[in-house]
Order: C-alpha cells, then structure tokens, then sequence
C-alpha cells in the first residue's frame, strides 16, 4: 500500500504578499497584484505592467555574498522554502536523517535576470568580465541544488521544467518519491523571475500578454469574452511534504493531504492548447483516479485560467469531459485573474491556495470577470469570494510544450 502524503509546511512570494496571511486575505478580497513595472523602463514595450514584487528585499534573507551567488528566481525559492520549514517545525541540522529528505523546486526558465546581465557585460566589458557565477546562478536546477547544500539534504534532488506546468510537476514527483519510500521529507514548488526586458518583450513578441495598458489591474480577466492574453508575473510557492506517520511522529500540525497526481501531453502544438481540452481532461482524469476520487467529491477546482483566448475555452471543455453534469455543480476559479501568470511558480503558488481554499472554506474569486464567455460555461465564483465547505479539490497546471500536470489535494 502506497504511504500517505501530506502537507506541513508551506509559503508564498507574490506580487499580493509574502506572508502566507497577507497573501490570503488579499486572495480572498479579490485585489490584484498587476501594476506597471517599476524594476526598468518598461515605456518603450508593448506591454508595461505585470505582477512585479516590490516588496521583496533579499537583503533581509541573505547577506551580501549570498547576494552575488542567487539569481532572483533562486531568492525567491530559498526564502519561501525557509518560511515553509520554518511553519513545518522541522530541525533538518539535528532532527531528520539527510539521507531522507529531498529537494524538488520547478521552474520555466531559470536564471534570466542572470543570463541579460551577463550577455550585457559580455559584449559591453569583454569576456574576461563574465561572472564565474554565470552558470550555477542561471541553471534551472539552482534552487534544488542551493537548497539542498544550505539545510545538508542527502535525499532525492532534482528540478523540473516543463514550462507553466514545473511546479505542479515538482510537487507531484516529490509526493511520488515519498509514496514510494524513498524519502520522508521533501522540499518541493517552483519559483520565477522572468520579468525582465528579453522575457517581456519575447512574450509580448509571441502575441501571449495581454495589452489593456490603460488599466494593468483588469488585464488579467480569466474566462472573460474581452481577455485577451495572460500578465507576465513573478514569485514562488514552496510547500514541506512529508510522509504521515512520520509527521505524526514528530508531533507536526498537518495542514492537508496530496491524494493524487495526473500528468499528460497534448501532443498539440508548442503554445496552442488541444482545442478541446482532451490532454488536459486525461491529466484531471489521471488525477482523480490515482486520489481514488469520483469527480463528485471535488468541491472546488483551481483551474489553470490563464486568461488567453484559446486556454480557457479549452480547460473548460476538459473540466466538463471529466465532470459531466457535475460540472454544473463544481466551483472553478482561477487566482491568476489577480496575480498574473507565474510561469513555472504559478502551480506552486496555486497548490497553496488549494490548501488554505481546504482549511478555511473560502474559494477564491476570478476577478475581472464582467461578461462570461458563451463559450465558457462553468461556474467561476466571479469576483467575490464564496464560502463553501472544501473536503477535496483539484489543482490544474498546463504548460507550453503541451505539458499538463493536475493535484488533488484533501483535508485531513
């Protein structure tokens, strides 16, 4: 019999807080975190605001030398890891065997803050100016490496990229690696830091940002007729899993349960969705039968809702392909309507609102939704937060490439 799973740690880094509780109540009131960007002059692109974070200062995490060694998607995950092991209680340096506990963080692109630095460098000062930290400071795997040396992790490390869908797969992975023994602590989530000149100008070169410059805070508008692209985020969301007996053991407070974990591909196109949702709808399925759930017993679904065209038509198909008539039943809504999209942090940070959505019955709003699409026929909770018992729910991520990767998670 597979071990169970649950949660005992977890934290945010978002552009609507980095306190679990700010975070919270600002998800719940319905704010937006999406304003013009304030990191460089964005006046010459097509596209000038996003889900910045301005009130994160790594000076308070780290001292200067580490400083130089962390690139900011890197900050990201080591300071919401600290804030998670902090809330699991866990003593990695006297408690735990290292041998088993592990590291497995997501993220989309890794070290871009680090590879425009260096580029600029390269070409304005020489090749001998390039950073000896260029590399291990823009690998996509930094933040599982650099976490495993700072708390002396021995277990199974590892990072995954597939694109918006890292997270939920690093999650997922890590709840596999302790089913299946082989550790009883891991680390797990995704971080981002892609809101720099080239990942800016390169999504909104692709046609994938949406343009509403006159109001950055309605942009992202999920399931809405008059979306018209996703916002470019920024952040990370990092949770403590642990094996139950384990957690018990050691007296944790157990926040929830991972009951399951669904992957697919659409085998579609590099960026476009399968039209119908069928990669999507197998990942849902995948997931609910490996929880042992009917889709019944799903009470609310964080969908994927990235407020592009296309992306939204097609998890809703895939939500009622799976749910059938209750889909007319099952909340959906979609936190990105007031963060942006988070690329490869976004499932990590979703995973945590499926947690807190579980614990305090509140389903998050999709804000920004004034005229639903015809095409989009499900119940989105707009713009206000509803009250509502939550005893399972449903985490979806879907990336480019055609990666899908869904969560259940439960309350114990």
């Amino acid at each position: 019999m597979a071990r169970r799973v649950v949660v005992t740690g977890m934290s945010v880094v978002t552009a609507l807080g980095c306190d679990l509780s700010e975070f919270w109540d600002n998800i719940c009131s319905g704010k937006s975190g999406v304003s013009r960007l304030e990191r460089f002059d964005p006046s010459e692109f097509k596209v000038n605001f996003g889900g910045e974070i301005k009130d994160f200062h790594p000076e308070e995490h780290f001292d200067p030398k580490e400083m130089k060694r962390l690139d900011r998607f890197c900050q990201f995950a080591m300071a919401a890891a600290d804030k998670a092991i902090k809330q699991s209680g866990i003593d990695f340096k006297s408690y735990t065997d290292p041998y088993r506990c592990g590291v497995i963080v997501g993220s989309g692109i890794g070290g871009l803050n680090e590879i425009e630095e260096q580029h600029a460098r390269l070409f304005d000062r020489g090749p001998s100016r390039v950073s000896p930290f260029m590399i291990p400071k823009l690998m996509v795997n930094a933040a599982s490496g650099n976490l495993s040396v700072y708390y002396g992790l021995k277990g199974p490390s590892s990072a995954v990229s597939t694109a918006c869908a890292s997270a939920s797969n690093a999650i997922g992975d890590a709840f596999r690696v302790i089913q299946s023994d082989m550790a009883d602590v891991m680390i797990a989530g995704g971080s981002e830091a892609a809101i720099t000149p080239m990942g800016l100008s390169g999504f909104a070169r692709m046609g994938a940002l949406s343009t509403r410059l006159d109001s950055p805070e309605c942009a992202s508008r999920p399931f809405d007729r008059d979306r018209d692209g996703f916002v470019l985020s920024e952040g990370a969301g990092v949770v403590l899993l642990e094996e139950y007996e384990h957690a018990k053991a050691r007296g944790a407070e157990i926040l929830a349960e991972v009951l399951g974990y669904g992957m697919s591909s659409d085998g579609n196109h590099m960026t476009a969705p399968d039209p119908e949702g069928a990669g999507a709808a197998r990942a849902m399925a995948n997931s609910l039968r490996d929880a042992k759930l009917n889709p019944s017993q799903i009470q609310y679904i964080n969908a994927h809702g990235t407020s592009t065209p296309l992306g939204d038509k097609a998890e809703s198909n895939a939500i009622m392909t799976v749910f059938g008539e209750g889909s007319k039943t099952v909340c959906v809504s979609s936190t990105k309507s007031q963060l942006g999209h988070l690329l490869g942090a976004s499932g990590g940070v979703e995973f945590v609102v499926g947690v807190m959505t579980c614990l305090q019955g509140i389903i998050p709003p999709t804000i920004n939704l004034d005229n639903q699409d015809p095409d989009c026929k499900l119940d989105y909770v707009p713009n206000v937060a509803r009250e509502r018992e939550v005893k399972c729910m449903l985490s979806n991520s879907f990336g480019f490439g055609g990666h899908n990767a869904c969560l259940v998670v439960g309350r114990i």
